[in-house]
């Protein structure tokens, strides 16, 4: 009956539509009275008449921040007379055009912001802003490389000039991306003007000379580097772009192809290419000089993970870099010797810097007191951070400037990277401490961040954890499991919605075929065919596949979902800081596992082996009407839970694994569930009715034990220095570790030779040192055998003296005989 009811409701509303002429125009996102302007209208088929007419899509939806982009409005229809501005971010004009099948296009400006940005459609000239839809704007090294211009051997161009580095240079593009027979070639330089930190710093884009023009679009162009003319050899960092040779050099805002940024080693002036060693040297020092007179920023950064496990499994916090990632073979071009490397997710919150660590094969953190390829903090972090717009939160340039620029001058450049480590020396990770994690699986079955596990299989909407100190949410709906069409009396998580503050609510959810993930952004279907990670307002939303979804909050509160054989398994991580401020299924946080099933009342539920009185403390955490964050887009979304109790008293579960020895799937459940946690996988193969399921169940099991073990506390003593004229053998600093010391030549070690990292995070032993070997005991003996030698010498000589002195007497005596 309540079917028919919202059938019928559905029905009437897109009638009333039809009848009244409520309109889309300026009411994008907005449900009316007899339909609906809201993203799910489609799904609803309460859509008002002109819906796709005002609420736009367009393809591509996402391009460069550097702009070029030519997108084109779909669905809208614009005639051949129609003058098209395109309004971007509220505040940024381009110029669009209508093709020749009537379809309007845009073409996306130069940004200085990443992330989602609105998008407001004018063919009347800019008279009136009528449509609306929004554009993802991307971090141009994150883009796919068939969107950019490729620069071949990009390191070359780095070096041109350096010592054996020149010839020609060589760049490719894909020429779809301009639409122009004939191109130009520009380069673009970038600076930041204005006193660090101040209102009046300010970056800018400008184009400075063309390097080719009216050359054909052919993908390539070669070309020998010139030093720049009129004193543009002063710009150092900037970008090469593609556009069509019909606009006036400089162009703003004009379909193009970018490089990406880049150090302009390839057109400074003659003087580096005659020594660029000293002209960098000059350009390290002035830089050295510089950073003494900025705000330390190294005080306020997260410190970084002790272990490749640890950085890896730390996603709420830290995410692969780009530039150094070993699922892509560990290319680290600026830090040699590492495989991996992550970066702090969130830029520090006053100066907006960031963090960059750094492991070697055995799983390490680099250090750069050791050597060159060490992790590194940022001044200004890589990936920018909102609002963006100004120094230091401009994504990738503000970085270049500051933190990368000054690599060239001091250690690729020049050899005095000593000056660069000592403003960019690495945090080791004496003060990481590393999130807590807790899980949802199979059908389901809870782990929570102290470590109780439990079953619950309601179906309904619950609360998995709330924060009200971090004002964070995350929902998880349940679903009940079907085999065959038939119920089986045991749910599955399917969809979990999430907020933190003010933020975005992201909702992932199983897609319709239940074979991948669905991510929902405000209640709007997201999609990552072009794009794979996503700033969005107060979050960011990574997906390199349709069964992989990870959520980060500005807190360093991350959530993974994974499809794993028709259910969906959700982590949380929670950083240190929510210790002790959690409620929900998945317990309290403050390392007690007796106090983790708590009622919303703060009644504790002590009984934690009946599997009835469980169900019931399940139950108590549904969800309030007011405070549920899922979409409900189905007749039967809206049916089952928007106008039924978010927890349905009438569904009661099997509570305990049935012993049928005739049961067909008993083979199958000893074959696959086994050791630790194999009871929650006998529970969904044979209650279940899923062998897939249940094999789900086991691997998810498995990988949260790993995920544990891969977080536990690990103790660091810190790094410890070489002895002056000696060596230091081992780099590595936890727990166990042991560095070997040893002299140069002429030099004896005084201290330990050897030291052991120990489980209080202290070293053994003493400091060593090497010193100069002392002779004093040489010299001693010298002396000893000296003075005995001076002692047997003067008494020879005494009784030479006597004995002569008795011979005289003796003659004497013989002579005066002889006279008498």
């Amino acid at each position: 009956m309540r079917r028919s009811r919202t059938a019928i409701f559905i029905f009437l509303l897109s009638f009333i539509c039809r009848t009244t002429g409520e309109t889309c125009e300026e009411n994008c996102g907005k449900k009316m009275v007899s339909c609906s302007c809201h993203p799910t209208c489609g799904s609803l088929g309460s859509c008002c008449s002109d819906y796709k007419e005002f609420c736009v899509n367009t393809s591509p939806y996402s391009g460069t921040i550097m702009g070029g982009t030519d997108l084109v409005v779909l669905d809208a229809t614009f005639n051949k007379s129609s003058h098209i501005v395109c309004r971007f971010d509220s505040k940024t004009n381009t110029v669009g055009y209508v093709d020749e099948d009537g379809r309007g296009h845009c073409i996306s400006p130069l940004l200085y912001q990443t992330g989602w940005v609105s998008l407001h459609i004018s063919s009347d000239n800019g008279t009136t802003f009528n449509r609306a839809g929004s554009w993802l704007s991307v971090h141009i090294g994150k883009l796919d490389s068939r969107f950019k211009a490729i620069l071949v051997n990009s390191t070359k161009w780095q070096y041109y000039g350096t010592p054996n580095v020149g010839g020609d240079l060589k760049m490719t593009w894909n020429t779809s991306l301009v639409n122009a027979e004939k191109v130009n070639l520009e380069l673009w330089g970038y600076r930041e003007t204005g006193e660090p930190y101040s209102e009046y710093w300010q970056g800018e884009w400008h184009f400075l000379y063309s390097l080719a023009k009216d050359h054909p679009n052919s993908g390539s162009f070669s070309f020998l580097p010139k030093i720049a003319p009129d004193g543009f050899s002063n710009w150092e960092l900037g970008a090469v772009r593609v556009s069509s040779s019909s606009y006036p050099d400089g162009s703003w805002n004009v379909q193009a192809a970018w490089s990406e940024d880049h150090a302009l080693a390839w057109h400074l002036e003659e003087s580096f290419r005659q020594n660029s060693s000293g002209w960098a040297l000059d350009k390290c020092l002035a830089w050295d000089q510089l950073e003494s007179e900025l705000p330390n920023f190294l005080t306020e950064v997260i410190d970084c993970p002790c272990t490749l496990a640890q950085a890896r499994a730390d996603t709420g916090r830290f995410h692969t870099d780009y530039g150094c990632d070993i699922e892509k073979g560990s290319v680290c071009t600026y830090h040699p010797g590492s495989v991996h490397c992550v970066r702090a997710i969130q830029a520090s919150p006053k100066y907006a810097a960031g963090q960059q660590c750094c492991y070697d094969s055995t799983g390490a953190q680099v250090l750069t007191a050791d050597s060159i390829g060490g992790s590194t903090p940022d001044r200004a972090h890589d990936w920018g951070s909102p609002p963006f717009k100004k120094p230091p939160r401009i994504p990738g340039q503000s970085h270049w400037v500051y933190d990368v620029l000054s690599f060239y001058y001091c250690c690729l450049w020049s050899d005095n990277c000593h000056y660069y480590f000592k403003h960019r020396p690495s945090s080791d990770c004496r003060r990481y401490q590393s999130p807590s994690s807790a899980i949802v699986f199979g059908d389901p079955h809870f782990i929570t961040f102290d470590g109780v596990s439990y079953s619950f299989n309601g179906k309904g909407e619950y609360t998995l954890v709330t924060s009200e100190e971090k004002q964070l949410t995350v929902q998880g709906r349940t679903e009940p499991v079907k085999d065959s069409g038939a119920t089986i009396k045991a749910t599955r998580l399917t969809s979990v919605a999430m907020r933190e503050g003010s933020s975005d609510i992201i909702e992932v959810r199983l897609d319709i075929r239940k074979d991948g993930l669905e991510v929902l952004r405000n209640q709007q279907i997201l999609s990552f065919a072009e794009q794979t990670w996503m700033d969005l307002q107060g979050v960011f939303v990574f997906s390199p596949t349709s069964i992989n979804v990870t959520v980060m909050f500005p807190s360093g509160a991350g959530v993974e979902v994974r499809h794993r054989g028709e259910t969906m398994t959700t982590t949380v991580l929670l950083p240190e800081e929510f210790k002790g401020s959690t409620l929900g299924l998945l317990g309290k946080m403050n390392g007690d596992p007796n106090d983790d099933l708590a009622l919303p009342n703060g009644k504790l539920f002590q009984n934690h082996s009946d599997a009835e009185e469980l169900f019931n403390f399940g139950a108590s955490w549904a969800i309030q009407n007011n405070s549920a964050l899922f979409t409900y887009d189905s007749e039967y979304l809206l049916n089952t839970y928007y106008f039924a109790p978010r927890h349905d008293p009438s569904f009661l579960p099997v509570f305990t694994v049935p012993e049928n020895p005739d049961d067909p799937l008993n083979n199958q459940a000893a074959e696959i569930c086994s050791g630790e946690g194999s009871q929650f996988c006998r529970y969904d193969i044979l209650v279940g009715r899923s062998p897939v399921i249940g094999n789900a169940t086991r691997v998810s099991f498995q990988s949260h034990v790993s995920l544990v073990e891969d977080l536990k506390p690990v103790i660091s003593c810190g790094w410890i220095p070489p002895p002056d004229n000696g060596e230091k053998m081992g780099t590595t600093y936890t727990q166990g570790a042991k560095v070997q010391f040893s002299c140069d030549k002429g030099y004896k070690l005084r201290g330990s030779e050897e030291r052991t990292c120990q489980s209080n995070g202290k070293w053994s032993g003493e400091d060593p040192s090497c010193v100069v070997p002392s002779n004093i005991a040489g010299i001693v003996a010298g002396s000893v055998i000296g003075a005995l030698t001076l002692v047997v010498i003067l008494t020879l000589i005494i009784l030479q003296l006597r004995k002569h002195k008795r011979k005289q007497d003796d003659s004497e005596e013989d002579r005066r005989s002889n006279d008498s």
